[in-house]
């Protein structure tokens, strides 16, 4: 899809055809859209492809004409029937009249521009546009990684009161978004700081500060990130350990009943066996049978005091 914006009086509309100082958005564009806007501006339309691929990295390319700026956005994926998180790369590329922006799917990094929900947002102001896509991109990072610990902390009280494998894995998924977030944030990174030496991107005096709250937002959401990740890896190897404690605890109440159990089933076996009944303890008197019963249970009690003085029960 191909949608086309401009600044006009003040207020972002959009138009029907690509003029001087617009910004063309494609979200999931088709072959023919690219092969368009490829041979109208002269972009190589591998650049154009570049940000389709889930797995490119974040980069910046300075070529004839124009600027490719690549960065990893933050998206919310589906897996297991629950919407987790994940990070798609994201296309900015900036010719001399007008920037594309080309993305795998709608994201709200960008529809707050088409909406018009952002200040001192001009399409011809190209330098300032891009900066304020990697600042609401540092922001969008941060609001995901605060519901993370959200959801970690939600899953962690789950886990108190159960120690089923469904919480486990919950946590597993949001440990493996982080690793997405941390690997992508540490990517764009990079594509800041050349950014900041790039002299092929003009930085005008009035956007440095913004710049800076740049590099500052992302580097605020590492170690966001790097935390958030710290606490769920130790939660999880925490839960971890008291699941294998308390196998333990129930395999050793079990292997101390078998043995409390075994006693009375020992005697009345010695009791079974086909042998000489004058050489038998109780073989001959009327209260034989609740005397051997007696002798098992006495033995039984006496096991069971030592364990419990053990701490075995």
């Amino acid at each position: 899809m191909l949608r086309i914006f401009k600044t006009v009086d003040d207020k972002v509309c959009e138009q029907p055809e690509v003029t001087a100082g617009c910004w063309v958005a494609l979200t999931n564009p088709s072959a023919g859209e690219l092969l368009d806007i490829s041979s109208q501006f002269q972009i190589d339309i591998d650049d154009l492809k570049a940000p389709l691929d889930e797995e490119e990295r974040s980069r910046i390319e300075v070529e004839d004409g124009y600027t490719l700026i690549l960065v990893d956005i933050p998206v919310i994926e589906e897996r297991n029937d629950k919407d987790w998180y994940g990070t798609i790369p994201m296309g900015i590329l900036m010719t001399d009249d007008v920037i594309f922006t080309v993305c795998l799917q709608e994201t709200p990094v960008l529809t707050a521009f088409m909406d018009g929900r952002v200040r001192n947002f001009h399409t011809h102001m190209k330098t300032r546009f891009i900066l304020q896509i990697l600042y609401k991109n540092a922001t969008w990072f941060l609001h995901y990684l605060r519901i993370i610990d959200k959801k970690s902390d939600e899953v962690e009280k789950e886990l108190h009161h159960s120690s089923r494998n469904r919480e486990l894995i919950e946590l597993l998924e949001l440990e493996k978004s982080l690793v997405y977030f941390t690997t992508s944030l540490r990517s764009n990174e990079v594509v800041l700081e050349k950014l900041l030496r790039s002299d092929r991107i003009k930085k005008y005096p009035e956007d440095e500060d913004l710049l800076e709250d740049v590099i500052i937002e992302n580097k605020q959401a590492i170690e966001m990130a790097n935390i958030y990740s710290g606490i769920l890896s130790g939660t999880m190897d925490a839960f971890a350990s008291v699941i294998s404690n308390n196998l333990n605890i129930v395999m050793k109440f079990l292997a101390s009943v078998t043995i409390v159990m075994s006693i009375p089933t020992m005697i009345a076996s010695f009791y079974g066996m086909n042998v000489n009944t004058d050489g038998m303890p109780f073989a001959h008197s009327p209260f034989g049978f609740w005397g051997v019963i007696l002798v098992s249970l006495v033995v039984s009690l006496i096991v069971v005091w030592i364990f419990i003085r053990k701490k075995m029960f």
